[in-house]
């Protein structure tokens, strides 16, 4: 959990500020910067399916040391890179590195938690938030100084992580499977009953990414300032922090699994709803103002924020759960790759879809790429709640022993 906090300190100084740096301090393109935090996206979950595939060969241990290793140099490019090509690969080298580290951090906590699962990842989460409070307010303090200093102390923050844990992180042991990795990705893929969730769960990270792209821009738009970035993570993160643990408590007394999660991504998606009623009637700032004239204009994009916070809150915890009900323990990591593989895509083309729509300057067309995100969360919300309805996402007696056996 303390590892955990450290690679969010770390990860947010950086990616909160990427967006408008790139527009902003190099001039690319707000399509450009969509493209370029999908890629992000898309190189971490894409490659999920490798990392899971490690996690469960190698075992965790030495898959999360030798990702959070990969992250040291992604940061140091970053730190060292201004033109297009080495934004790419500095984004694309980030994205490897969680990609191998993720997975495994995710299959060790699965494996040494046998029941409670859902308040397990919550606790993950609190340790994430609390980090990805942390992290911002360091990066808000340096973003005026140069986005590149604050990329090297990521990086050094990565040095220390990788050095910590092959000192002290406890060591489990790889399962044995009789059969190949690619026999192993077949057992996956076959699973129908996992390929239904997983088009439900790519709305999930679909719509996570636009806590990176659409609302960081639409409240630097309002304000004209870098820094109102900022205050979309303080929120997002105090709701989690503050949130977390009580609204999984909640929903685990009054809700199924299934339906947590489905109600989650609904609210992810609805809560682009202020944004996109008031994207049309507030004009873009052309001159950063004060802080008091910052009320007014970021009170839709916080309003989003909650809520969308709060759906992170309910649905993260119970899709975690969930993809040990649809899948097998002994291929927890690779049930995980296949899972983050799916969302990666949605994710990269709902990225360039947004990204593109969020170029337009003409006040009718600026609710566009809110309205969309929105009927994501509720194409998301159906798939899930469906299952949920047809029974597809419980435990049968039997599936309960074949996992046993598999453990």
């Amino acid at each position: 959990m303390v590892n955990q906090f450290g690679i969010s300190v770390g990860f947010f100084m950086v990616l909160p500020f990427l967006a408008t740096y790139l527009r902003g301090d190099l001039g690319f393109s707000v399509a450009f910067v969509g493209i370029v935090l999908g890629l992000r996206t898309f190189s971490q979950q894409g490659l999920f399916l490798v990392g899971g595939t490690l996690a469960d060969r190698w075992g965790p241990r030495a898959t999360i040391i030798t990702g959070c290793a990969l992250r040291v140099l992604a940061f140091g490019l970053y730190a060292t890179t201004r033109n297009a090509a080495g934004v790419i690969a500095a984004t694309v080298a980030i994205g490897v590195a969680g990609a191998v580290f993720s997975p495994a951090m995710r299959t060790y906590l699965m494996r040494e938690s046998e029941t409670d699962r859902a308040e397990v990842f919550s606790v993950f989460n609190v340790f994430q938030n609390a980090g990805a409070l942390v992290g911002p307010l360091l990066g808000a303090l340096l973003i005026s100084v140069d986005f590149q200093l604050i990329a090297a102390i990521a990086g050094a923050i990565f040095v220390v992580l990788t050095v910590a844990q092959l000192v002290s992180l406890p060591k489990l042991p790889p399962v044995e499977h009789p059969d190949t990795v690619l026999g192993s990705w077949g057992v996956v893929f076959r699973n129908k009953r996992f390929v239904l969730f997983t088009l439900g769960g790519c709305a999930y990270f679909s719509l996570y990414n636009q806590m990176y792209l659409a609302l960081p821009i639409e409240a630097e738009r309002v304000t004209a300032s870098p820094q109102s970035v900022s205050v979309v993570f303080v929120v997002s993160t105090l709701v989690g922090i503050g949130l977390q643990m009580p609204v999984t408590t909640w929903a685990g007394r009054r809700m199924k699994p299934g339906t947590a999660a489905a109600s989650g991504i609904g609210l992810m998606g609805v809560a682009f709803l202020p944004v996109a009623i008031s994207a049309p009637l507030i004009e873009s700032a052309s001159t950063a103002g004060a802080y008091s004239g910052w009320i007014a204009v970021l009170a839709p994009v916080v309003v989003t924020t909650v809520l969308f916070s709060l759906g992170i809150a309910l649905a993260n915890p119970y899709i975690m759960e969930l993809l040990g009900v649809v899948g097998e323990e002994r291929l927890s990591g690779t049930y995980y790759g296949w899972f983050y593989l799916a969302s990666a895509v949605a994710s990269l083309g709902v990225g360039a879809i947004v990204g593109r729509a969020l170029d337009a300057v003409e006040p009718g067309w600026r609710a566009t790429p809110f309205v969309f995100v929105l009927l994501v969360g509720i194409a998301g919300w159906a798939v899930v709640a469906g299952m949920t309805k047809r029974g597809l996402l419980t435990v049968s007696e039997d599936e309960e022993q074949l996992q046993a056996k598999g453990s």
